[in-house]
């Protein structure tokens, strides 16, 4: 049988404590390897290319290009590794905005450490990390737009109902069961639900729900 390749990791912070904290975690870890570190934004996109990392693990707020900015440049670009957000609160707006730029989850810094190697499992594996309840909280705080986009895209009456699935964190498995379709079909509407709404994931198309009024945040 053949073994499989650890996860590659690239861990991005400014505070070298916060770095040195997290390797060691991390090392302990057969499944992963951190390949890199960085202490800015500035310098991922090179680290990416020289280390072809998996998952990088990317801090908001650093001096110069903050992660916000580094995480889009990665979304724009074709094959990029997934980003998980690293933050102190699960509150931050920041958090919000690299979500809607293309991260594909958040984890706590002050998360125990088995939470923090499900969460890069996790994204490494294609999914994205939800967290409902945040998404809500974060959503509530920003206007409501009109919901011409939701509008134009047209989503059927059940791709509508995998988007409300979708926004409550529910996997492919809990729709297909909640709804009594095969899973293949429900990944067959997401994909299609993606492709309306013009988003790169599951986040941004529960993001767009709720910005677009789709889904109010008490839902």
């Amino acid at each position: 049988m053949t073994e499989r390749r650890p996860i590659r990791v690239l861990l991005v912070d400014d505070e070298p404590l916060v770095r040195t904290g997290i390797r060691a975690i991390l090392e302990g870890e057969s499944a992963i390897r951190v390949v890199a570190e960085a202490s800015d934004g500035d310098e991922v996109e090179a680290a990416v290319d020289e280390n072809r990392p998996d998952v990088v693990l990317m801090d908001v707020r650093m001096p110069r290009v903050n992660g916000l900015d580094a995480t889009e440049r990665l979304a724009d670009r074709g094959g990029a590794p997934r980003v998980l957000v690293l933050t102190t609160f699960d509150s931050d707006d920041y958090v919000y905005e690299a979500l809607r730029r293309g991260a594909a989850g958040f984890v706590l810094k002050r998360a125990e450490p088995e939470e923090l190697v499900r969460a890069i499992v996790t994204v490494a594996s294609g999914d994205v990390l939800l967290y409902p309840s945040a998404i809500r909280r974060l959503a509530a705080m920003r206007p409501v737009r009109r919901r011409d986009r939701l509008a134009d895209a047209r989503l059927s009456q059940r791709e509508e109902d995998v988007l409300r699935l979708m926004a409550r964190g529910s996997t492919n498995r809990e729709i297909s069961n909640e709804l009594y379709v095969s899973v293949e079909t429900v990944k067959s509407h997401v994909a299609s639900i993606l492709t309306k709404l013009g988003v790169r994931d599951r986040t941004q198309a529960v993001i767009e729900a709720y910005e677009s009024g789709f889904i109010e945040p008490g839902e």
